[in-house]
């Protein structure tokens, strides 16, 4: 298995990839089981979080290059891109808010798992890239991950260098919500985890949904779609027991409806 699957308590869960050998390259067989993962945590109405994090050295160097030199065939080529397509598109349209936790480094197709995430967090020594240029392969399908979480001056110039970026320089472009040192990485990622475990899951794939779709819109229509998804937020018993918990100055009971 290059993937394991771990529970961490508090509805949080860990999708791990484990192929150290190839610093967790996102093969056919990796790209199949996170998939599988993700669909199946989805699901799962005891899953509130999830993270994804890398064994061994680093987070993933990308796609296998051994394999991909291997394929040869186009057909071969496009079933592997739209494969890892479908992986990235599984986390964004998703229902649960996934979390990167990343050390290491996180190149080209790795770059472009940890900006499909919602939230993504490293340790300050982590290096980011999208370095296809430098073998002749542009990182055509990692930059529409990076190209909606950073400026496009700033993408183009990781594009068309292929240079890795620090993790304080992922920062400030948008490409990661902060970095730690190794000893806090990982208490930091669960206190961020289990605050959004506590909130209602019903709630969350309310507003995790309408963000994705309303960035895509023009302001008129995305304020005409988010005002119906309020609305139909509104019509749920969690909208109605959390106000209540507010003026009651409690904390709310959800029941997730």
């Amino acid at each position: 298995m290059n993937i394991l699957v771990k529970s961490l308590g508090s509805g949080i869960k860990k999708i791990i990839l484990n192929d150290p050998k190839t610093y967790n390259s996102l093969s056919f067989k990796t790209l199949r089981e996170i998939l599988k993962a993700f669909k199946k945590l989805d699901k799962d109405n005891s899953t509130k979080v999830i993270i994804l994090e890398g064994a061994g050295k680093g987070f993933s160097a990308g796609h296998n290059l051994k394999e991909v030199k291997s394929l040869k065939k186009r057909s071969k080529y496009l079933k592997l891109f739209n494969l890892c397509s479908k992986v990235m598109i599984q986390i964004v349209e998703g229902r649960k808010p996934v979390i990167a936790k990343v050390h290491g480094a996180a190149y080209a197709a790795g770059c472009q798992l940890v900006a499909s995430c919602d939230l993504a967090y490293s340790t300050s020594d982590t290096m980011f890239a999208t370095p296809g240029v430098n073998i002749g392969l542009f990182c055509s399908t990692p930059m529409v991950a990076v190209s909606r979480k950073i400026h496009r001056k700033r993408m183009m110039k990781m594009l068309l260098t292929g240079e890795p970026i620090k993790a304080n320089y992922a920062k400030e472009i948008g490409l990661i919500n902060e970095h730690y040192s190794k000893s806090k990485l990982n208490d930091e990622v669960l206190k961020v985890a289990k605050k959004i475990a506590s909130k209602s899951n019903l709630t969350i794939k309310i507003g995790k949904q309408a963000f994705y779709k309303q960035l895509e819109m023009p302001l008129r229509k995305a304020y005409l779609y988010t005002s119906k998804m309020m609305t139909l937020n509104m019509m749920a018993r969690d909208a109605h027991e959390g106000i209540s918990a507010f003026l009651e100055k409690r904390k709310p009971k959800w029941k997730n409806k």
